[in-house]
């Protein structure tokens, strides 16, 4: 057994319980109506939108790309990517219509651009490196001037050396209101993206040469207990708006709670004639999924990727198959040099979340944070619609109060016999 496999048993499945710090994210206030027909801003979850000025007519905005710090959970910070020290980059929300000029400065050590994904404008804006333009250099500042001629929900994201800049966190999402929008305004409309990333325990850096075995899944650059719930009211109606810049794989995004209807893509909004119900919505890579619903039930519900590796964090990869292993001799034999190990796995992964034990310095157990029954058992790309009947008055920070008599519990002897259930 050599020293990374011991780790891995011993440390893999740490069930470390992470304080679950982003609750107190959220955004439960109304948000402004900035566009026609009544419609509100956007929030993006442990992030922002681009502050823009209007001069001339035009809305002048400003993103530079640059190293930064980005903590992903509570636990685990790396040197990222990013446009305005943030991974992802602030939301630009416009109004379709809008003629927007946006300067670039490049701060990173090699050249770059801004591609403008899913947005139709004059070929000499769209940012490919060597096809539309040249890369900016570093410390140089270039500038896009184009009008959003289309509502819909885009991306921006670099192209040149894509594998490196993308996968180092350099994306973020676009916002296009219509100008003449049709059906209910919502009343509260969210921004998240979707990422993974090769982040070995301990690192200082995400690996962006990897193709598979991705070990942080994120929301907005956040890993589960990290992501900040999106609080929304009790008949209100509720857009999400979700982009997917990962390197590899699409994200079958599935939601408790509610049913929703699919509304538009990155191509365009989708006719009231082909929607239909969902409870889970694949998002293709480089492309954007939006849905709207309503709910109905109050409580804490769960939205995550339904893809299993996707809802663990960083130690829950590269093990050996242990389920229905004699661990017996290995824990004796390991015990002498280290008394306090003991092998994971061998009777299945649940149980790991419930253990405080040690993880290696700047990392993140595989399992997630805190929950009011006990410790959730996701993590990765996985947040919470906190459902209220008085969202105005909920920060994030508390768990929804049951009425008596509506949550699953042991059953009783008596109770079984009376149903005619063997014990």
């Amino acid at each position: 057994m050599n020293r990374r496999e011991l780790m891995q048993l011993t440390l893999g499945a740490g069930g470390l319980m992470l304080a679950n710090d982003a609750l107190a994210g959220a955004v439960a206030t109304r948000r402004p109506v900035v566009a026609p027909g009544g419609q509100r801003a956007v929030v993006t979850p442990n992030g922002s939108t681009l502050p823009l000025r209007t001069v001339g007519g035009v809305k002048v905005g400003h993103l530079i790309a640059s190293e930064l710090e980005h903590e992903f959970a509570p636990g685990l910070t790396a040197k990222a990517w990013g446009y305005n020290g943030s991974t992802p980059g602030p939301t630009i929300e416009v109004t379709q219509g809008d003629r927007v000029r946006l300067y670039v400065t490049n701060r990173l050590p090699e050249p770059t651009t801004v591609h403008w994904h899913g947005v139709i404008l004059p070929n000499g804006m769209d940012g490919v490196a060597g096809l539309n333009q040249r890369a900016i250099p570093p410390g140089e500042t270039f500038v896009y001037e184009f009008t959003f001629k289309d509502a819909g929900t885009f991306m921006y994201h670099p192209h040149y050396d894509e594998m490196t800049q993308m996968a180092l966190g350099m994306n973020g999402m676009i916002v296009v209101h219509p100008r003449m929008p049709r059906g209910r305004p919502v009343d509260r409309d969210f921004v998240l993206m979707a990422h993974e990333w090769r982040i070995e325990p301990g690192a200082a850096r995400p690996d962006p040469n990897a193709m598979d075995d991705f070990n942080v899944l994120t929301f907005n650059s956040k890993a589960f207990p990290g992501t900040a719930p999106l609080v929304m009211g009790v008949g209100e109606r509720v857009r999400i708006r979700i982009g997917n810049l990962s390197p590899m794989d699409h994200h079958p995004i599935h939601l408790h709670g509610v049913s929703a209807e699919l509304t538009w893509t990155d191509g365009g909004e989708v006719p009231v004639s082909a929607r239909h119900p969902e409870t889970t919505f694949v998002v293709p890579v480089g492309s954007v999924r939006v849905f709207e619903f309503t709910p109905t039930e109050p409580g804490d519900w769960a939205m995550h990727c339904h893809m299993t590796h996707h809802v663990m964090n960083q130690m829950g990869h590269g093990f050996p198959v242990m389920v229905g292993a004699d661990a017996t001799r290995i824990d004796r034999r390991v015990q002498g040099l280290v008394p306090t190990y003991m092998t994971m796995g061998h009777d299945g992964m649940g149980a790991m979340s419930e253990m405080s034990m040690p993880v290696p310095p700047n990392s993140i157990p595989m399992r997630g944070g805190a929950g009011p029954f006990g410790s959730i058992d996701m993590g990765g790309m996985f947040t919470l619609l906190k459902v209220r009947e008085r969202p105005e008055e909920e920060d994030g920070s508390g768990w929804y109060v049951h009425p008596k008599g509506t949550v699953a519990e042991a059953a009783s002897a008596e109770r079984m016999k009376a149903d005619g259930i063997a014990g």
